[in-house]
Parts: structure tokens; C-alpha cells; sequence
């Protein structure tokens, strides 16, 4: 066993995990900080809905639709000078979650829209005659009709940051994907290019099994 595992370090490994999951953790914390409210008025100021404003919209939804569209490699290095001026670094793991953020809330903010749009349209008519004001049809009907689609959401990105913490490993950012990229990439270790995959898909398989469940939850009540 020692020998099939003879080029890993253990220590840094748990270093390298625990660098993972904090990119991960504050990149879907903002994610959805920014994620949600765009997401939200997106639904909001979309056509037949309460705050309808086709500018507003098309310009919202063209800025989401440029940020979607950008590979994240690229984007990556793209914001390296923006990066540095907002936090100081473009490397580690406070380097790595502008790019992060950038890439994932407008994507988040379309899943927040898409689960608003399922919402029955009776729900909002019937808001509305009771003369709920609009932040009372949100906050009161729309949010908590939709959070198990939300949920469902916020599962997707967590999952697709994931991948993209590994993909920032490319430019110095830490965890598990700089790991991959320096030891079983470049120096041709392939202990631990299985052990980095092994890690990655085992936390993919909890943050699904975790937000099947919220989901089955929400949905019940």
C-alpha cells in the first residue's frame, strides 16, 4: 500500500482539501449573495411580470448571458489585474474567488429565474388582489414557492464549483486541482493525480446527496 502511495503527503493533501472547501464555500456564499437578488429581478422585470421594464431586462439579461458565455479558463486570466486590485493577489485561495464569483453568480442568478418562472402564475394574481405590495409578493409567495427550485439551483453551482476550484489550480490558486495540475500532471505522479479525483468526486457525491435532500424537504412541506 505504502508503494502505491509512495508520492503523496498526506499533510498536504488535508492542506490542499481544506483549501478546496473554503474556495468553495465563500465563492457559493457570494455566489448566492449576488446570485439570488439578480436572479430575482430578472423574473421581476421580465415581460407580463410585476416590475416589467424591457431595458432593464435586456441589459441585466445580455451582461449575465457575456458572463455565462466567457470559458472560465479565461476568465481566469482575464481578471488577474482585477483581481489583484480587489483583494491584493491573484494567487491562493483569496485570489481564486473574484474569478470564482464572476463566473458563477450570473449563472446561479439564471437558475434563481428559471425556478421563479415555475411558480403558478395564480399564486401571484391571488398576492395581488389581497393587495400585497410587490416585496410582500416576493418575500411572501414567490421566494418561498420556488426555494426547493432555488435549492435545486444552488445545488448545480456548488457542484460546477467544484470543477472550476480544480480549474483554478491552473493559475496558483491552491487545493485540489493544483495539486492535480503540479504533482500528477507535470511531474507524472499518479498517485496522486487518483487520490486529488478520488477527493473531488466524493465531494461532489455529498453536496448532491445533501441538496437532494433540502430539496426533498422543501418540497414536502
Amino acid at each position: 500500500m505504502d508503494e502505491m502511495f509512495a508520492n503523496i503527503d498526506w499533510a498536504e493533501i488535508g492542506q490542499a482539501s481544506l483549501d478546496t472547501l473554503l474556495m468553495l464555500g465563500g465563492s457559493l456564499a457570494a455566489s448566492i449573495a449576488l446570485g439570488l437578488p439578480l436572479g430575482v429581478l430578472l423574473f421581476l422585470t421580465g415581460k407580463r411580470q410585476l416590475l416589467e421594464q424591457p431595458a432593464v431586462y435586456a441589459t441585466l439579461s445580455f451582461v449575465v448571458n457575456v458572463l455565462r458565455s466567457v470559458p472560465f479558463i479565461i476568465l481566469l486570466i482575464v481578471m488577474i489585474p482585477f483581481t489583484v486590485l480587489l483583494v491584493g493577489t491573484s494567487l491562493g485561495v483569496a485570489g481564486a474567488i473574484p474569478p470564482l464569483v464572476v463566473g458563477t453568480a450570473p449563472f446561479f442568478a439564471r437558475l434563481v429565474e428559471t425556478a421563479l418562472r415555475e411558480v403558478d402564475r395564480g399564486i401571484i394574481e391571488a398576492s395581488q388582489a389581497m393587495g400585497a405590495s410587490t416585496r410582500q409578493i416576493v418575500f411572501g409567495a414567490l421566494l418561498p414557492e420556488a426555494l426547493p427550485g432555488i435549492l435545486a439551483g444552488a445545488t448545480v453551482t456548488a457542484i460546477a464549483l467544484v470543477s472550476y476550484t480544480a480549474m483554478a489550480g491552473v493559475i496558483g490558486a491552491g487545493g485540489l486541482g493544483d495539486l492535480a495540475v503540479r504533482f500528477g500532471y507535470q511531474r507524472f505522479q499518479t498517485d496522486v493525480m487518483v487520490v486529488t479525483v478520488v477527493l473531488l468526486l466524493v465531494l461532489v457525491q455529498v453536496l448532491q446527496m445533501l441538496g437532494d435532500r433540502l430539496v426533498a424537504h422543501f418540497s414536502r412541506r
